[in-house]
């Protein structure tokens, strides 16, 4: 085992423990750390555990993707840590690992993300690492052709994939022609188009400091991450590319869409509007999800679909926030002969809550979950960065963490009721079928394999 994981096991450990040991009201100390150059960040000190971790994202994500490269933000986010600076791809993962230090990215619908975590001892090393991605990302020709290769092998394995299939599907039903359909990870056709300058005007567009939020947590002061801020960050462009991605409300009310694929399971997909992370009912409509499909066993969706009729191995529900839509989903598999019995049973329940709302006691057991396993979130440096990121980005204020489960608990039955009445209407619900349905008409068909 190496140091890094060593230490990262018993930094567990104790943060896990004090957690444990904190009250459900327990303040959470949040800095905020302004830069010389005038770079934020948010911080959470932990001197006990040497561990540091950063976690930042610049807006704007897949849905920029131009057309003709789609997955190019994808494929930035595998190449920026292949070579940089004067160190080619191996020796700058030799670099990577002979110090213990986790370095990464990613591209979602609304953000491109990185993280880095690092010994406090090696962070002089991981943040000179971090910055030379960023700001001197290299693009060696084979580096790009060896991650093109290795996306275009698991997207060929995604292709005929019942779950990536249902979920481009859904995709394309929820969102139509907005930039949201846009497939995250390319096709085969796009990623064989992406050019190296594809790559580099990607870094010199959208990685600008005006679009950027960074999170730290743990060993290390104030002061010196403002001084960290300014030599990783600093020499990125002051201001990205302009652009705007539309709102857009959730198409395909009442639309059934069929991907057959010869499986014994069909895999369901259902969706209708949801609501944004700035919407006033968003804590009345996160108990209410808990209640109908988040909260497990104790949800009715699991009661009634699998508990009393065994018509699946599980069913959940979810809101789904995004950056310019809301979607409230429903998400489960059912074998094939049962697939209209199960289809039915979830729009009734949806329908009956939409009506009835839901109980006292439901609405008890809802708050007491969310709110006493909120603390339990917070298992690691990684995860306390990563919430504060979350937190930024949906603007939500540094104090959120201490005021959130007091808005849990403000949230009352009526709160509840008006929210079911405004979201689970059945007329509006989308549904996406993979697999070989039974007793289903579908008001469409696409294709089930698209390899």
């Amino acid at each position: 085992m190496s140091a890094f994981a060593r230490v990262l096991r018993s930094g567990f450990a104790l943060l896990l423990l004090g957690l444990l040991a904190l009250p459900a009201r327990a303040a959470i100390d949040i800095e905020r750390v302004v830069s010389p150059g005038g770079i934020e960040a948010w911080l959470v000190r932990d001197e006990k555990n040497p561990i540091i971790a950063v976690q930042f994202a610049f807006d704007g994500g897949t849905e920029l993707d131009p057309a003709g490269r789609y997955g190019l933000a994808t494929m930035v986010s595998a190449l920026l840590d292949e070579g940089a600076g004067d160190l080619d791809s191996q020796a700058f993962q030799k670099r990577l690992e002979d110090n213990s230090i986790s370095l990464g990215f990613s591209a979602g619908r609304d953000g491109f993300f990185g993280s880095l975590t690092t010994l406090t001892e090696t962070r002089d090393t991981a943040f000179d690492l971090l910055r030379l991605a960023l700001t001197r990302p290299r693009f060696d020709a084979d580096a790009v052709e060896r991650m093109r290769s290795q996306l275009t092998a698991s997207l060929k394995r995604s292709l005929s994939d019942p779950g990536y299939i249902g979920q481009l599907t859904f995709a394309e039903t929820v969102f139509g022609d907005h930039p949201y359909a846009k497939p995250a990870s390319g096709t085969l056709e796009t990623l064989a188009a992406v050019t190296r300058d594809d790559l580099k005007g990607f870094v010199a567009a959208r990685l600008g400091r005006d679009r950027l939020k960074i999170a730290v947590a743990g060993d290390i002061t104030a002061a010196e991450l403002g001084k960290v801020l300014d030599r990783v960050f600093g020499g990125l462009p002051a201001k990205a590319a302009p652009f705007q991605v539309p709102e857009i409300v959730p198409k395909g009310a009442g639309a059934v869409i069929a991907a057959p694929r010869p499986i014994p399971q069909t895999l369901m997909l259902m969706g209708l509007p949801g609501i944004k992370r700035d919407d006033p009912d968003w804590f009345a409509a996160t108990v209410l999800n808990y209640v109908l499909g988040g909260g497990g066993f104790s949800s009715r969706l699991m009661e009634e679909v699998r508990e009393k009729r065994g018509l699946t191995y599980g069913v959940s529900s979810s809101l789904q926030a995004f950056d310019h839509a809301g979607l409230m989903t429903v998400s489960g598999s059912t074998s094939n002969d049962k697939a209209a019995q199960a289809i039915d049973l979830i729009r009734q329940i949806l329908g009956d809550v939409g009506k009835a709302g839901i109980t006292q006691k439901e609405l008890d057991d809802a708050k007491t979950y969310l709110t006493g396993s909120f603390p339990l979130q917070f298992t690691s440096n990684r995860a306390i960065a990563s919430i504060l990121l979350s937190v930024q980005r949906d603007g939500l204020g540094i104090d959120y963490l201490n005021r959130r489960n007091g808005l849990i608990e403000a949230v009352t039955l009526e709160d509840v009721q008006r929210v079911a009445r405004r979201l689970l209407d059945p007329a509006r619900i989308a549904i996406v079928l993979v697999g070989q349905p039974g007793g289903i008409k579908p008001t469409a068909t696409v294709s089930g394999d698209r390899s």
